[in-house]
């Protein structure tokens, strides 16, 4: 009788090992399935837009667009000198325009006030081509996130600039804490750094997907959720989009706005809270990264991050209020673009 009893057990035993190693396969599937996805629409975004971008700093595009800038510096208090940071910034990244700040700053005698308004500034409007890119393939038109980031730059530096001068605060000399070196411009130094910045954005996809479906699984994001309600209430944003808002402030709004893409394509998301999702994650991004970047150039923590984050909750509160209130075929005419599964929206 024995040796029956102990073969049934180990049978059985076998079967549940192949369950959890067969759950497990499909698991680790669908992560790599969901994380392919996303990371094949951003780089239809990221590859052919970078490679534009390059061409235009190749032929000197840029400094067309820093001069047309210069009077929009000097009225948020900056040189106008500065047009040619913020316009680096816009079009290519934030490390671009630490660089251009580098170059350009000695010399220039500004305060920490000045030169947390610029990196403020250069917070709420940058790496623009990419970033806008990544909110048209959810369904935003350019035209309207392109606006809304280039008018609350302004408006936020204009801001910052008065209640810094009103308030008397950080009109002390500015120190930077470090230098970005100037790597090589050849075009095959650049070529390979961009395929590295692609390999790495795809592993860290995997990891945010992976992370997200621990987070599903465990109900941690069932326990952040309910902390952030009061604050979802106040911006009008569902819980169905809370999760890849959260990806995007801390991560960044190429990660944010990636799992918005996939989630606007299935339909899982109403099309408003898409538009709210990306308005408040195209001011307010990346919050760790690139708020610690713009500090080594010395912006102040009260303008680069506490109150860029009360701006932009401040301000979708008030454009949610506004969405809400208009007709949806004007919204659908002039602001979203409903994604069809198939393909992304062209404006």
């Amino acid at each position: 009788m024995f040796p029956p009893i102990r073969n049934a057990a180990f049978t059985r035993d076998y079967f549940l090992m192949v369950k959890r190693y067969y759950a497990l396969g499909q698991f680790a599937k669908k992560i790599w399935d969901d994380s392919v996805i996303v990371s094949i629409e951003l780089y239809k975004i990221i590859i052919p837009v970078t490679i534009i971008v390059k061409v235009l700093q190749e032929v000197g595009a840029i400094k067309y667009i820093a001069a047309a800038l210069s009077p929009v510096m000097q009225v948020v208090g900056l040189p106008g000198s500065m047009g040619f940071v913020w316009a680096t910034t816009m079009l290519t990244n934030l490390y671009a325009g630490m660089v251009a700040f580098t170059m350009l700053a000695p010399g220039l005698h500004l305060t920490a006030a000045q030169v947390t308004v610029l990196t403020s500034m250069m917070l709420i409007a940058h790496s623009l081509p990419v970033e806008v890119g990544i909110t048209k393939k959810s369904g935003v038109r350019i035209r309207v996130i392109g606006t809304v980031r280039l008018l609350c730059a302004f408006l936020y530096g204009w801001l910052l600039n008065n209640v810094y001068l009103l308030l008397n605060w950080n009109q002390h000399p500015n120190t930077v804490a470090w230098v970005p070196k100037v790597k090589s411009s050849s075009l095959l130094s650049w070529g390979l750094g961009e395929i590295k910045k692609l390999i790495i954005i795809f592993f860290i996809i995997v990891g945010l997907h992976l992370l997200l479906e621990i987070f599903n699984k465990t109900g941690i994001t069932d326990v952040i959720i309910r902390a952030l309600r009061p604050v979802l209430h106040f911006l009008k944003i569902s819980e169905k989009a809370m999760t890849m808002v959260l990806v995007g402030m801390v991560m960044g709004l190429a990660y944010g706005g990636g799992l918005i893409i996939k989630e606007a394509k299935l339909g899982n998301i109403d099309r408003k809270d898409i538009f709210s999702a990306l308005v408040l994650l195209s001011l307010c991004h990346s919050l760790i990264e690139d708020t610690l970047l713009m500090v080594v150039l010395g912006g102040q923590v009260s303008g680069v991050l506490w109150g860029r984050m009360l701006f932009a909750f401040v301000l979708v509160y008030f454009i949610v209020k506004i969405v809400d209130r208009i007709p949806d075929s004007f919204f659908e005419k002039f602001l979203f673009k409903t994604v069809s599964p198939a393909h992304a929206n062209i404006d």
